[in-house]
């Protein structure tokens, strides 16, 4: 059987477990709420460093039925389980792919019903409303809300039973503000026992993971519009096994292991599995495969046979430097189908620019979500790639003309050593991190100073359009020099530049300025100083209240319109360029 055979749904078995992946703000109780479904503390790595664990958690049926006793009525559930991935966030998600699009089914955005929408609330739900998923909202820590009175592991119906009526009518309005928050991103939203259409409007449920208040409601709701609503999504095929890499890991013992999710069909111990590495499409056979014991230890035992939807750790024959977020598929024979498939879902749907920043991160969909975040703050990228911020990476930024863009974004990705001498000692900037609002915040900051300092370089070197009025109520003296108080409207002046008249003549030259007792070499506007004018006289050549420009090569104009300054500046360029042009109309469209 090839990778693109017939599939066959099995008789015996008509869905697969939903995927579910968790998003929100950090500190908002993503992994909290992990913990509290799984009924298990996430511990990442035991003694040795070796994870002991992999990231993905199924929930079986009859634990659902259990926890939401009560609330399901006297239907049953049809899906086999739920399976929860266990690295939380946005990011983990976009990096987690299938078919073209998110590997996870449905989400449950997590939101501290105390602090409400925070940056990575925002980006969360972009990057849900960009794949097109389905998602539930967990308001979590109701536990912290003024006047609470502690209950434990019970509904949230059940909680609001032992609530005094102050701390409902509190509740109620932080909910009613989530709501309309939600609404000015186009979502209609409610509490989840409020809502008759669960296709329009997106549940909200009310909860502590902390106290394991709503547990129950969170798995109901899940489970229920899975089964409602994503049928043609979810159903089991018996073909070969479909699964995308959601972290690597390299163990000295074994080498490079995959965490994988398996979304379609059934892996064998054996298979060949094609995968993608740095150098392209690859074959390589499993040799093991384990899975997470049921309950809540949660140790890996080996398998022969896993199927879809889990959670599985490969252990591969070849030592391959395997590309996370990647497919990896099941192939009989020819591998050319599953090659292609891979390589068109690796390809990289960013607009690049001639201009903008570098961007490097860890994954293709790491890639994609800064890309979508920068493209929201306006900002273009001018290269996109996965890996490390290597010495390369420097020397092609130092390289390039424009100085705005000589700046790389690392996401997820190591800062080498090399790199940062190289960095040390050229002018690129280099941001890196782990939390893409942070990586976009500090981005923003160090592009608005570079274009001050660039801004400022100009100014210094050349003469700014500028216009100013003398202050009739500030005249020192008339004549050799001039000395009067004058307003900068527009602009920068500085000593030595010379002054024209609105119809063109001269108006002197600026020999010096001062403000109060201290000489400036310039002046910004707005502003208010005392400036001495010299070759001309008060109110024979210059009169008070009358505008002055600084008069600027033709030059400066070719500049400025490459690469503007602020608005009122520029608009005081047009002035110039229409008292020059009185003189000669062809001036300032020379290149």
């Amino acid at each position: 059987m090839k990778a693109t055979s017939t599939e066959v749904v099995m008789d015996n078995r008509q869905y697969r477990q939903p995927i579910v992946c968790v998003l929100g703000h950090v500190d908002h109780g993503k992994t909290s709420i992990l913990d509290a479904i799984g009924g298990t503390s996430i511990a990442k790595k035991e003694a040795g460093g070796i994870t002991q664990r992999i990231g993905a958690t199924n929930i079986d049926v009859s634990e659902i039925e259990e926890k939401a006793r009560g609330l399901l009525g006297h239907g049953k559930l049809k899906i086999p389980g739920l399976l929860f991935i266990d690295t939380p966030g946005h990011v983990a998600f976009a990096n987690m792919r299938a078919r073209g699009g998110a590997l996870s089914d449905i989400a449950i955005l997590v939101v501290d019903i105390n602090e409400g929408f925070k940056p990575q609330t925002i980006e969360s739900i972009n990057i849900l409303k960009k794949f097109k998923t389905p998602f539930v909202v967990a308001a979590n820590k109701i536990d912290l809300i003024p006047l609470y009175t502690p209950v434990r592991n019970v509904t949230f119906q059940q909680a609001m039973k032992a609530q005094r009526q102050e701390y409902i009518d509190e509740l109620e309005k932080r909910l009613y503000d989530l709501v309309n928050r939600f609404y000015e991103f186009g979502i209609t939203s409610e509490r989840y026992d409020r809502i008759s259409d669960f296709s329009r409007t997106v549940a909200i449920v009310p909860m502590s993971a902390k106290a394991g208040i709503g547990i129950s409601e969170i798995l109901m709701v899940i489970a229920g519009l899975a089964q409602r609503y994503l049928e043609g999504n979810i159903k089991f095929l018996q073909t070969n096994g479909r699964g995308t890499i959601i972290e690597l890991m390299k163990e000295e013992s074994i080498g490079t292991t995959l965490d994988t999710v398996l979304y379609q069909g059934v892996l064998h111990k054996g298979d060949s599995v094609a995968v993608n590495t740095r150098n392209g499409p690859a074959i390589t056979k499993i040799k093991a495969m384990l899975v997470n014991s049921k309950g809540k230890s949660k140790k890996l035992i080996e398998k022969n046979t896993v199927e879809s939807a889990s959670g599985v750790r490969l252990l591969m024959a070849d030592r391959l430097e395997v590309v996370s977020g990647s497919p990896v598929i099941a192939v009989d024979g020819d591998p050319g189908d599953a090659f292609r498939e891979i390589l068109e879902e690796s390809q990289v749907d960013i607009v690049l620019s001639e201009h903008g920043v570098t961007v490097k991160a860890d994954a293709l969909g790491s890639l994609e979500a800064i890309a979508y975040e920068l493209k929201e703050k306006g900002i273009s990228i001018r290269s996109a790639q996965v890996g490390d911020i290597n010495k390369r990476d420097i020397t092609d930024a130092a390289t390039l003309n424009d100085p705005m863009d000589r700046i790389i974004i690392g996401f997820n990705v190591q800062f080498l050593s090399e790199a940062q001498e190289a960095a040390a000692a050229s002018d690129v900037g280099v941001k890196v991190g782990d939390v893409i609002y942070s990586l976009i915040q500090d981005t923003e900051e160090w592009l608005s100073r570079r274009r001050m300092q660039l801004d400022e370089g100009r100014k210094q070197r050349m003469p700014m359009p500028a216009k100013i009025s003398i202050l009739p109520q500030y005249i020192f003296r008339a004549a050799k020099p001039v000395i009067v108080g004058v307003k900068v409207h527009s602009g920068r002046i500085k000593v030595g530049d010379s002054l024209i008249k609105a119809d063109g003549r001269f108006a002197g030259t600026v020999r010096s300025i001062r403000e109060g007792e201290n000489s400036k070499q310039f002046a910004d506007a707005p502003a208010e100083v005392a400036v001495s004018i010299d070759g001309v006289t008060l109110n024979r050549q210059i009169f008070p209240e009358e505008p002055l420009y600084v008069d600027i090569p033709e030059g400066v104009v070719k500049e400025l319109r490459n690469d503007p300054l602020d608005k009122d500046t520029m608009d005081t360029l047009d002035e110039i360029i229409q008292i020059k042009r009185k003189e000669n109309i062809f001036w300032g469209t020379r290149t």
